[in-house]
């Protein structure tokens, strides 16, 4: 599940509310658990965030960035700790014990558990059921190493011959969610002992260890040979390279033995401490005030570098804040000015104005802060580098839809406009092209490059344009009423929204290769539900070729997805198609678009007229 990098869509702290229910559904999920154990995973002051992915797996973490929990589905039903956590509490889940080093290979190489590999007791394993999380673990460490689900029940494990796959691995040391913690800081982080490299490996320890003598580790070193049939894990240990393979049973890496060696080791290594006490978190992943001030002061150059442009001032303090630093944090970071020592976004406005960096004002009408400039020669300015924002694939593997079909593709809707015969002479002047579509930001830059080309910043007050005649007639021409004395300046941050309305809109919708560009506003599409005679219900959709659907492999799908005959029928008098299907599935049909097509809800029109 997490063995590419993916960047998450949207990160939020967790609310009051939902740090009870996320406390809630962790006891009910571990009943096992004390309350002490609870506040050592879900510490009482520390604040929580959540990272939701498109595969619609949700990261709970505490504030510095370290994960704790996640949920595979992000209904709040299938939650389950980190490693990171288990080392913490690390009888939070019952685990499995392997048979040595030479199956912790795979396991952390990301391939499943199957039942060869894991040690037996003389009193047999304990009962377990279908689908229940455990842990897995080396000998003589608690540390767990993987967090996975049972694939069948002990009685069905029994009756199998102990053969076949025990657990499906959904996490594991050093994997993509494991390097969110290798990612950050870690303060004082006491009940953790550094992993050295390089010391003896697993395979070492479970020769030393009473539990894994004679015939078993015999048997670990014929994990894969035991279980032939089954391609989680296949062949023996190779003295040269290991295998690492998927879910399915395709080889991913071929590991040097060197390399796997390294990772083992270092699995031997780790430890827990028992004797934590539940407020050392407090302290341990909550960042300093000095922390905080070094972390806003990068974000804010990262910004003034990349997004804040000149054209944009003067610039609201909150729009600063939301639309440029936060998103230049670091991954996975929440940033707080409460947690700084300037408690307040305008005093740390002003003590960077203070500095020389910026220029800002206090608008006394909106009693707000605002950027109206910035010093491009300020040493702290000319002595950042800013970083390349790096944007991962985000790994879809998991997702059960059809993955080959070019409608499930993401979809892109972009609002783009026309010169119109208003606004051509700017564009003429300039020297741009009339007949090219332009985006809103590419038709801000025309407006402001005329303004700059014809001088008509207004001495006196840098925040207003004053205007000619050709500005004047693109902005009010025809949309002034007769007898209105036309206005003689503008403010900047009006032109540009101006100048915008007074261009033809166009939507341009994009799914992989394939792109069209409609006039004016977009047709939504219509889901309808209405009754048939015999007092049958059918449900119609249409409008579908706007968002680059095909009618006849939505109605394949559909078919499928609700166990229904669905057709394909032309419009009458309209062009284009529409799938009707069988039933009153109006709400599954809304959700299937949203989800699996990328449709924004705002498209979708539904119309239910079998309801009173």
């Amino acid at each position: 599940m997490f063995k590419k990098a993916a960047e998450a869509k949207l990160h939020q702290r967790l609310s009051g509310a939902d740090r009870k229910k996320l406390k809630r559904t962790v006891k009910e999920r571990f009943p096992g658990a004390s309350d002490a154990d609870i506040d050592v995973l879900l510490p009482p002051k520390v604040e929580f965030s959540v990272a939701k992915f498109q595969n619609r797996v949700h990261i709970y973490s505490l504030e510095g960035g370290f994960p704790m929990f996640f949920d595979v589905d992000g209904r709040g039903t299938d939650i389950f700790p980190t490693v990171f956590a288990l080392w913490m509490v690390p009888e939070l889940l019952p685990a499995f014990i392997l048979k040595g080093g030479e199956v912790s290979r795979y396991v952390i190489g990301g391939a499943d558990l199957m039942f060869p590999g894991i040690h037996v007791p003389a009193e047999g394993l304990p009962s377990f059921s279908s689908g229940e999380p455990w842990a897995v673990k080396v000998p003589g460490n608690a540390s767990p190493i993987a967090v996975g689900v049972t694939t069948m029940s002990s009685t069905e494990a029994l009756k199998a011959g102990l053969r076949g796959k025990a657990l499906r691995i959904l996490h594991y040391y050093r994997d993509s969610l494991w390097g969110s913690v290798e990612g950050h800081y870690v303060p004082n982080a006491g009940f953790l002992e550094d992993a050295v490299y390089g010391d003896p490996a697993l395979a070492s320890s479970s020769q030393t260890d009473g539990s894994c003598e004679g015939t078993e580790a015999d048997d670990a070193s014929n994990y894969g040979q035991n279980d032939s049939g089954n391609k989680e894990v296949g062949g023996s240990v190779d003295e040269t390279t290991s295998d690492v393979l998927d879910e399915s049973g395709v080889v991913l890496t071929a590991q040097t033995d060197s390399t796997t060696d390294e990772i083992v080791s270092g699995v031997n290594d780790l430890k827990v401490v028992n004797d934590i006490s539940t407020e050392e978190p407090n302290v341990q992943h909550t960042l300093s005030a000095e922390d905080v001030d070094k972390l806003l002061d990068k974000c804010l150059l990262q910004a003034l570098h990349t997004t804040v442009k000149d054209k944009d001032f003067p610039l609201p303090g909150s729009t600063l804040w939301s639309n440029h630093v936060l998103p230049c944090r670091p991954p996975g970071m929440m940033l707080d000015i409460k947690k700084s020592s300037y408690k307040k976004l305008s005093k740390w406005l002003q003590a960077k104005s203070s500095t020389g960096l910026i220029t800002v004002r206090e608008d006394k009408h909106k009693k707000e802060t605002v950027l109206y400039s910035v010093n491009h020669k300020h040493p702290d300015y000319i002595s950042f580098k800013p970083e390349k924002q790096q944007v991962e694939k985000i790994d879809q593997s998991n997702n059960h839809g059809p993955k080959e079909s070019s409608s499930n593709k993401m979809l892109e809707v972009a609002e783009i406009y026309k010169p119109s015969v208003h606004v051509n002479p700017i564009f003429v002047t300039v020297g741009a092209d009339t007949s090219k579509l332009y985006t809103a930001a590419e038709a801000t830059d025309i407006v402001f490059q005329y303004v700059e080309k014809e001088k008509l910043e207004k001495p006196t007050d840098k925040t207003r344009v004053v205007l000619d005649a050709i500005l004047c007639d693109a902005l009010f021409k025809g949309a002034i009423k007769k007898g209105t004395t036309y206005p003689t300046e503008i403010h900047k941050k009006d032109i540009g929204s101006t100048f915008i309305s007074r261009m033809q809109p166009h939507h341009i919708v994009t799914r992989g290769s394939e792109s069209v560009v409609c006039k004016g506003a977009l047709k939504t599409i219509q889901i309808m539900t209405e009754r048939r005679q015999g007092n049958k219900k059918v449900t119609r959709l249409s409008g579908l070729q706007t968002f680059l659907l095909d009618a006849e492999a939505l109605a394949s799908e559909l078919q499928k997805k609700c166990a229904c005959s669905t057709t394909v029928a032309e419009l009458p008098g309209k062009k284009g198609y529409e799938v009707v299907v069988q039933g009153g599935v109006i709400d599954g049909l809304a959700r299937h678009l949203i989800e699996q097509y990328g449709i924004p809800k705002k498209y979708i029109e539904v119309l239910d007229k079998t309801r009173k």
